[in-house]
């Protein structure tokens, strides 16, 4: 592969930008670190004061249901004989006040008997309420208010074809009947949605949400409590109970989360806020534009600074540069640029003296570059055997004489275009096309030479056609097939040769149906024997041949002979398959 040249100034240019561009993106990292961290306390300081407020706001609403419960005991049911009198007035009118979040008040006695009901009426059949969490709880601590978990309200009749979600609150009471007291149980139903309203609106940041838990992981309310109920969402909840107020990190399926607690008094229930650590991070686009802004607008300032300092350096080096080039193209009589520091100065006046040595040598390199080719013209010509010339012009003279002037026009053509690629200007590769058209021409001679005595037939796929063949393949071994091969045998003969590729290799075929060899005289065709041409032929041989293709393409190419006797022979060159241009653009190696 061709290294690229770089300018100096380029590449002080490159230097200088690369190291300050990389001092800027150290120094942006670290600020970036730093927001990110600022950003980070902040948003968690918000999520706090966020979670604070829910709590408060669910503080509010017990404290509310549970002067309600107070109201109820110490207002209605403490002071009353029940034997005597109804509480249901006072009952009715504490519900009223209160029906926006409450659903049913029940008085019970300790065995489970309803008192009063508001405003449902009866207990639905077959329910033992003594049995129930809520009523034994209460009667277990008497001194406390106790908060079921949500549920279906399931104690009483309705009307209505529709489920209610409630939270119960039961308390124990004192009940009076004439002269004796007995304990019973308050039920107060509290409306779930007047919870889910405490909620309405309350989130974290993007992606975040809050949730209520009770002292033991049970959740009371959550926003997609539907899907988690489903089983197709699950939530950290267990150990979110055993999270202390404050900030917490976790990884929760994957995902790095930021939990915020905060406990709510005397239930021990606990508001958890989620916040999704990429929300509290720098990572939101606004912010990336933001830096990628900052870093072009450095890197523009880094630019415009490095190119004025590595001009001041190289402008000197690139006038010299300049002189250097136009010597490169051949005018030698050009001023050398000396100037700038003295390592610059020394360099100019160096190459001026270089000068007057480069003509002297350019001089001798073209004398002897017209003499090597001049001998490679002439070592080409004297490869051609004069006998087919010769040959070839009688046969013309003869043409003429018999007034046979178009078969004469169609050989001198032919031989006309059979040199000019046999010369192709001292090339030694040519294209597959020029190739097939020099042996075509060499066999449309030698047809009319021998009056029709064989036939032949020139294939090739049309990819191949613009592909390198090294000159002088073909020709060599077609009239090897003519003269070796046919000039004894019986009948017509055949000549095919066919032109193929097979993936990187490209594949010649020269095929006669002539006396053929033995294994031993295909052997011997490669050997260093020196072997006794015919004087007919051109005098360029097999191994010839196979040796000028190794050396130009490599040990891996060459021919191939596959012979019998009386079944006549097939040679097979191998090239590389490689485009003409490419490898006119690489230079001639031989």
């Amino acid at each position: 592969m061709e290294k690229k040249n770089t300018s100096i100034r380029y590449t002080i240019f490159i230097y200088f930008t690369v190291t300050a561009l990389a001092a800027s993106l150290l120094i942006t990292f670290s600020l970036y670190q730093r927001l990110s961290t600022q950003v980070g306390e902040m948003v968690q300081e918000e999520n706090q004061s966020l979670i604070n407020q829910a709590a408060r706001s669910v503080e509010s609403y017990l404290r509310t249901v549970m002067k309600l419960s107070d109201s109820l005991y110490y207002g209605a049911v403490k002071n009353a004989d029940l034997s005597s009198e109804s509480i249901n007035n006072e009952i009715t009118l504490l519900y009223d006040n209160n029906k926006d979040n409450v659903d049913n008040i029940a008085l019970f006695s300790q065995s489970g008997t309803m008192v009063e009901a508001v405003p449902a009426a009866r207990l639905k059949n077959g329910l033992d309420v003594t049995k129930e969490d809520w009523f034994l709880s209460a009667l277990e601590k008497t001194e406390n208010q106790h908060f079921s978990y949500p549920h279906v309200q399931y104690v009483f009749d309705s009307n209505e074809n529709q489920y209610r979600w409630v939270v119960s609150l039961s308390r124990a009471v004192e009940l009076t009947e004439g002269t004796s007291t007995t304990q019973g149980v308050l039920l107060v139903d509290l409306s779930y949605s007047s919870l889910e309203q405490l909620f309405d609106g309350v989130t974290t940041g993007k992606g975040g949400y809050v949730y209520l838990i009770s002292s033991d992981g049970e959740i009371l309310y959550h926003p997609r409590i539907q899907l988690i109920d489903s089983g197709r969402l699950q939530e950290n909840n267990m150990v979110a109970a055993g999270y202390k107020d404050g900030n917490h990190q976790e990884k929760f399926q994957r995902e790095d989360r930021i939990i915020t607690v905060k406990s709510i008094g005397y239930t021990g229930w606990k508001v958890v806020g989620v916040t999704p650590k990429n929300v509290v991070s720098l990572n939101s686009i606004k912010t990336r534009l933001f830096i990628v802004f900052l870093i072009t607008l450095i890197l523009f300032i880094l630019a415009l600074i490095n190119s004025y300092i590595s001009s001041r350096i190289t402008n000197p080096i690139k006038e010299l540069e300049k002189s250097v080039g136009i010597l490169e193209e051949g005018d030698l009589e050009t001023p050398i640029f000396i100037g700038g520091s003295y390592e610059i100065q020394h360099l100019g006046n160096s190459i001026k003296n270089m000068t007057k040595q480069i003509r002297v040598l350019m001089n001798d390199i073209v004398e002897e570059h017209e003499a090597k080719r001049k001998q490679e013209f002439d070592t080409l010509q004297s490869q051609i055997n004069p006998h087919f010339l010769y040959n070839t012009l009688d046969i013309i003279v003869w043409m003429i004489e018999n007034e046979q002037k178009a078969e004469a026009v169609k050989a001198v053509t032919a031989l006309a275009r059979f040199f000019r690629i046999s010369l192709s200007k001292g090339k030694s590769v040519i294209t597959v096309r020029d190739e097939l058209e020099h042996v075509r021409n060499y066999l449309m001679i030698q047809h009319m030479r021998f009056k029709n005595k064989f036939s032949y037939e020139i294939r090739a796929e049309e990819g191949c056609l613009d592909l390198t063949s090294l000159k002088l393949v073909l020709q060599p071994l077609v009239e090897n097939a003519i003269y070796h091969g046919m000039e004894f045998m019986d009948g017509d003969g055949e000549i095919d040769i066919n032109v193929w590729r097979t993936e990187d290799d490209l594949y010649m075929a020269v095929k006669d149906n002539g006396l053929g060899m033995t294994e031993e005289q295909v052997e011997s065709l490669f050997s260093d024997q020196v072997h006794v041409t015919s004087k007919k032929g051109s005098g360029i041989g097999v191994k010839n041949v196979n040796e000028r293709i190794k050396l130009y393409f490599g040990e891996k190419y060459g021919l191939t002979i596959d012979s019998e006797p009386d079944e006549g022979t097939s040679i097979t060159i191998c090239l590389p398959a490689v485009p003409y241009d490419a490898m006119t653009g690489k230079g001639e190696r031989l």
